[in-house]
């Protein structure tokens, strides 16, 4: 993985950052964030996987159920948000769409991607950071903008 930071002004910064072949992207960027002290960002990409699994959560039993795409996928289109979680770590939302060779898709909340050959995310980190909280009620964690932090 390598990153750039291209802008930074009034506490708010674009960075690059790149995934090499070989890396799970969802574990890769959420270690990313961590590591750069990322409390608050959205987030875009494209590049492709070698397989993927992707989820749609269902409300009715509060877990997702698991999609494998077990064949290599573009990345059409992700995009998603960073926030701070419940353990004071960096919380990661990221909802992509996969075109297969066939020219369907396949589209949720990404879990897990191995990238082949790469990934390009654009993160616009905020001056204020978001907070992340669990409602247990629906059995997810939401943005909470309530509680913002920096």
């Amino acid at each position: 993985m390598k990153s750039k930071i291209v802008s930074e002004q009034a506490g708010a910064r674009t960075i690059i950052v790149v995934l090499e072949t070989g890396e799970e992207a969802f574990a890769a960027l959420n270690r990313f964030a961590n590591e750069a002290g990322i409390r608050g960002a959205s987030l875009t990409a494209i590049g492709a996987f070698e397989n993927a699994v992707v989820g749609w959560f269902d409300i009715a039993t509060k877990s997702y159920r698991k999609i494998k795409v077990d064949e290599q996928c573009e990345v059409l289109s992700a995009i998603g948000d960073i926030a701070t979680g419940d353990d004071g770590m960096a919380s990661l939302h990221v909802h992509v769409v996969l075109g297969l060779s066939d020219g369907t898709t396949r589209g949720g909340h990404l879990l897990e991607g191995k990238v082949l050959p790469t990934l390009e995310v654009v993160l616009e980190e905020a001056a204020a950071g978001l907070r992340r909280r669990k409602r247990p009620e629906l059995g997810i964690a939401l943005i909470d903008l309530d509680a913002a932090n920096r």
